[in-house]
């Protein structure tokens, strides 16, 4: 039990920190309620109606998180490669470059159907 108490003062320090944060919010800040208050606001632009089907998203949207889905696997197996390099042999060397050439045939894919263009 004595192992668990650093971690229940921790868990006691965050919420009385939020319910401090909280309190001090409520009594400090303004209290003038208007419309363009609660409007969803995003990068400056102000939002436009959803059709009713719930839109479409353009074919880059996806193309760029498959393309950040890729690189991020690919760090994901190229970290800990890179951590045990001076233990794995000529094997590990070769199949790491081939995964490495794999990543980039499906970068160049992308970069060459204008994926990475921003219109």
């Amino acid at each position: 039990m004595n192992a668990y108490i650093p971690i229940i003062g921790m868990v006691a320090l965050a919420a009385i920190f939020v319910v401090a944060a909280i309190a001090v919010s409520t009594v400090v800040g303004p209290a003038r309620y208007n419309r363009s208050k609660y409007d969803s606001f995003e990068c400056g632009v102000q939002a436009t109606p959803q059709p009713a089907n719930g839109g479409r998203f353009s074919v880059k949207y996806y193309v760029t998180a498959m393309l950040f889905i890729v690189f991020d696997i690919e760090i994901v197996f190229l970290y800990p490669w890179a951590v045990s390099f001076g233990v794995l042999g000529a094997f590990a060397v070769v199949e790491m470059i081939l995964f490495i050439v794999t990543v980039f045939v499906a970068y160049f894919y992308v970069l060459r159907r204008g994926g990475l263009d921003w219109d």
